[in-house]
């Protein structure tokens, strides 16, 4: 077995010094390191947009993503190993929440009130440090909400100082953008008014002009509302969560497109970006690797500019286990995956690099 470490020695400035000690491959060659090693990638990657394509460091370049919420929870050795394998499969963008609280551990970055929480404020700083190095965009989303530690940016002023903070923070790199509330138009503690993003943008452009802002819909966006998100809010980008059903395959492609006609319409036209479609552990519908490949096919054809691989804990299971992206405390999310999500990863790199 190779028996690499990697010691990571932070430097002031926040800059990181990387030390990789490596060992020699077994004769057998069975062995196989999967942390990181030296990337090809620029030392800083920029996240733009060029009509309705995301660019990195300038090239148009489709956003194929995982879902990796509770990644403030995981030690950093687990952060290391998933992130070389999600390399390893073509993965160029991850999905991680500032405030996230699940099975009684609060990971959060920022606490209810908006303020700075450690040791997780300053880990968000070191995962966005090391995915800027090896070339990958971090999306960092705040949500409203309640659990057993109280209400979360309950109030536009503590959603303020959130905003703030996280930018304060990471303002030095261009490989992350905000997602101002997870799934704002539900109808519930998450709902967070046109009128409130709007203010809330307005304070993240105001800090950082290049910083690429949007806010999750919980469902497909209709007409009205996408002319509030594109003329009121003026998000950088649309984040429509699909349906979670089979049923919801066959409508992508006819969906994406329909949302870049109505942007023709309205004369303004942006990103589509899928950064939550369906899963496994959610319901009684269990997607096989195909139906993930069918829809990443269908958002593409459709003209999308992101489409992201969606995982959570075992909705079915008391305990919830695999939690997967949900909690990485005891195991990394690809030590957490089943064969058919592997499947589904292995499979959609080779369809993606045709």
């Amino acid at each position: 077995m190779i028996r690499n470490k990697i010691r990571l020695v932070s430097a002031t400035l926040g800059t990181l010094v990387w030390v990789l000690l490596i060992s020699l491959c077994p004769a057998n060659g069975q062995g196989k390191d999967k942390r990181l090693k030296d990337s090809s990638f620029p030392t800083t990657t920029d996240l733009g947009i060029k009509g309705t394509q995301f660019t990195i460091n300038g090239t148009p370049t489709f956003l194929y993503g995982i879902s990796y919420y509770g990644a403030l929870g995981a030690s950093e050795e687990f952060i290391l190993h998933d992130l070389a394998d999600m390399k390893e499969h073509g993965i160029n963008w991850i999905r991680v929440w500032a405030n996230w609280n699940g099975f009684n551990y609060d990971v959060s970055a920022v606490d209810g009130n908006g303020n700075p929480r450690e040791p997780f404020f300053t880990k968000l700083k070191w995962l966005v440090t090391v995915c800027d190095r090896e070339g990958i965009i971090v999306d960092v989303t705040l949500t409203r909400g309640k659990d057993n530690a109280g209400p979360r940016l309950y109030t536009l002023d503590s959603h303020r100082r959130a905003v703030e903070a996280i930018i304060k923070l990471l303002i030095p790199y261009h490989n992350w953008y905000l997602d101002l509330a997870n799934e704002r138009d539900v109808c519930d503690e998450r709902f967070v008014s046109f009128e409130e993003l709007k203010q809330l943008r307005e304070t993240a452009k105001q800090m950082d002009s290049r910083l690429l802002v949007t806010a999750s819909a919980g469902n497909d966006i209709n007409r009205d509302d996408l002319r509030e998100y594109l003329q009121t809010v003026r998000v950088d980008f649309i984040c429509p969560h699909r349906p979670r059903n089979s049923g919801s395959i066959e409508h992508t492609e006819a969906k994406t497109l329909e949302y870049l006609a109505w942007m023709k319409e309205m004369g303004r036209k942006v990103p589509v970006n899928y950064q939550e479609p369906f899963r496994r552990g959610y319901n009684d519908w269990q997607p096989k690797a195909g139906d993930f490949m069918s829809d990443l096919h269908n958002a593409k054809a459709g003209g999308a500019a992101g489409w992201c691989f969606h995982n959570g804990g075992q909705g079915d299971q008391a305990d919830e286990k695999p939690r997967r992206s949900f909690d990485m405390r005891e195991k990394r999310l690809f030590d957490q995956l089943d064969k058919v999500e592997l499947e589904a990863i292995e499979a959609m790199n080779k369809m993606l690099r045709k």
